[in-house]
């Protein structure tokens, strides 16, 4: 038998690595045609099919480094829109709006790396059961993901599907982390499906426990999670079709709700030499918003004034209620003092009554980092020359749920709302349900994220928000997209982006309460404590394997 040279050694060696290298850069280049502006929702099913072979006979090392690749294209192709937001409206240097998307990218592209690392070490160490643990260790990375550094969960694997209806109705008991479960579980499924077949044809040996068998386990796993999904998902929509048609009065659980998108330019937006403009396009807007409905709402930060501090302008706002005899909610930086004298602002949100009095406030909780503000001030302090419109904002502490006023001869209504960023975190939208909202607002400015993929992305979140707690949702946004959303996430109605229009629709108040309204994240974290079991479950059976040997 001829031994191979070293440089042969070398050649393949290196051949392998390319190939390794470019199947990764398949992954990454595939992963953003899942979500908007791509929007080919399919796509999601094979895209970690590709990485997955290249981990194949890969050492942990390695496949650190090939999923870190796959994960920072991925995520530059996901979030480019960063580039916007800080060049064009924050006014950072082209160069460094590069640099600091990079860097995010770079950030995000180690959840995909560590990924790639651990399937590997458990591929290793217990051959076929590894690719089992693929969607574990992926949920318990995206629940990272969400909580670690004030979080960051956007584009997460399971949002890809957001059209899919009738597959992701379970997520109102696992949450978005449950169809990404079930899209990697798949994914783990056709890649050692074709891993076995590969070998099959170059007649090589299989890594499974039966030798040459059929890995049976996976994609076993993968077809009934399947079927389980699209049965419990074709039950949920045919019940809420058949209820809708058979109850009775539709006054009893509906609202009618009207939205303004004033689509207002995010360099007039605080202009005082615009802001009569913008106060009579809210007028002309809500004029129409407010007939035959039971509220309006405007988008966040709607008033380009402080609302407690400016009489007169307040008076203006306040007399549109009175006018259209409706209440009003919207958007309005708060403005407070630290003991010391010090003013800081809170992103809150007012709903004002048909007679101008302010019912309830809500001050966000969940503020953007180098957005509202800057994390570990004492080190970025310089951030401040590079950004404009980074606020000294503090964040709220209660997930306030407003109550709407009725008539004496109605049932008043309570809802809850969440301000822009917070409606991509599933639990601090869940603590809303679980107070008791029969329906949820959301207002947002997206301006910041121009003609994007962004302003899509962060509609599209919003679907698994209604289907975790079964609560319709109303979207306003400044420049879109707003918009309408039933409790089994249907898109009821949405806007084109930066188009100036006041639209009304009608969606349910009844709800009932959910699994995930009820316990959150509890599939997620279920998840967590199953992925650290594998490595004590491979360690277990390779000590076993040890002394069989031995014996």
């Amino acid at each position: 038998m001829q031994v191979p040279s070293r440089s042969d050694m070398v050649r393949r060696m290196g051949q392998a690595h390319a190939r390794q290298l470019v199947l990764a850069s398949i992954t990454g280049l595939l992963y953003p045609i899942c979500f908007p502006d791509f929007d080919f929702g399919p796509v999601a099913w094979v895209v970690l099919v590709p990485l997955h072979l290249a981990l194949d006979g890969c050492t942990p090392h390695r496949a650190f480094r090939v999923g870190w690749l796959a994960g920072v294209i991925a995520f530059v192709g996901v979030m480019f829109w960063v580039v916007t937001a800080m060049h064009q409206y924050g006014q950072m240097p082209l160069v460094a709006s590069y640099t600091a998307m990079v860097l995010l990218c770079t950030y995000l592209g180690l959840y995909v790396a560590v990924y790639a690392a651990a399937l590997a070490w458990l591929r290793r160490q217990a051959g076929h059961a590894g690719f089992f643990a693929a969607p574990f260790v992926w949920v318990t990375l995206e629940l990272v993901r969400t909580y670690l550094l004030t979080g960051l969960p956007w584009a997460l694997l399971g949002y890809s599907q957001y059209k899919w209806l009738s597959i992701i109705q379970f997520a109102d008991h696992t949450g978005v982390y449950g169809v990404s479960f079930l899209v990697v579980l798949v994914n783990a499924a056709l890649a050692e499906v074709s891993l076995w077949s590969l070998r099959q044809w170059q007649r090589q040996p299989v890594q499974t426990s039966g030798g040459h068998s059929f890995p049976w386990f996976t994609p076993s796993a993968a077809a009934l999670g399947l079927a389980f999904s699209l049965w419990y998902g074709q039950a949920q929509l045919q019940e809420s079709t058949s209820s809708a048609s058979n109850e009775k009065p539709a006054a009893a659980r509906t609202i009618h709700i009207g939205l303004v998108q004033p689509n207002i330019d995010q360099a007039k937006k605080w202009d005082a030499a615009y802001r009569r403009e913008t106060l009579d396009r809210y007028a002309r807007l809500t004029a129409h918003a407010a007939e035959g409905t039971a509220l309006v709402v405007w988008p966040e930060a709607a008033t380009p004034f402080f609302f407690e501090q400016e009489p007169s302008y307040r008076a203006e706002v306040t007399g549109l209620t009175q006018a259209f005899g409706v209440p009003l909610l919207f958007g309005s930086p708060t403005l407070r003092y630290y003991p010391n004298g010090r003013p800081y602002l809170l992103n809150s949100a007012y709903l004002l009554s048909k007679e101008g009095k302010i019912l309830n406030r809500y001050d966000k909780q969940h503020l953007v980092p180098f957005g509202e503000y800057i994390p570990l001030r004492f080190m970025l302090f310089f951030l401040e020359k590079f950004v404009v419109g980074i606020g000294d904002f503090e964040a709220g502490t209660i997930p306030t749920v407003f109550q709407l006023p009725a008539k004496p001869e109605e049932h008043s209504s309570k809802f809850g709302l969440v301000i822009c960023y917070e409606v991509i975190f599933p639990d601090l939208v869940r603590q809303f349900a679980f107070n008791g909202a029969q329906f949820m607002v959301t207002i947002t400015n997206d301006a910041w994220f121009g003609t994007s993929a962004a302003p899509y992305q962060h509609f599209t979140m919003v679907v698994f928000r209604a289907i975790e707690n079964r609560v319709a949702f109303a979207r306003a946004a400044n420049t879109g997209v707003s918009g309408f959303i039933d409790p089994q996430g249907r898109i009821l109605l949405a806007t084109p982006i930066f188009s100036e229009v006041s639209v009304k629709g009608e969606i349910p108040i009844s709800r009932v309460s959910t699994f995930y309204t009820w316990h959150g994240d509890v599939f997620a974290f279920g998840c967590v404590i199953i992925t650290g079991l594998f490595p004590v479950a491979a360690r277990r059976r390779a000590r076993r394997g040890a002394k069989v040997v031995g014996e």
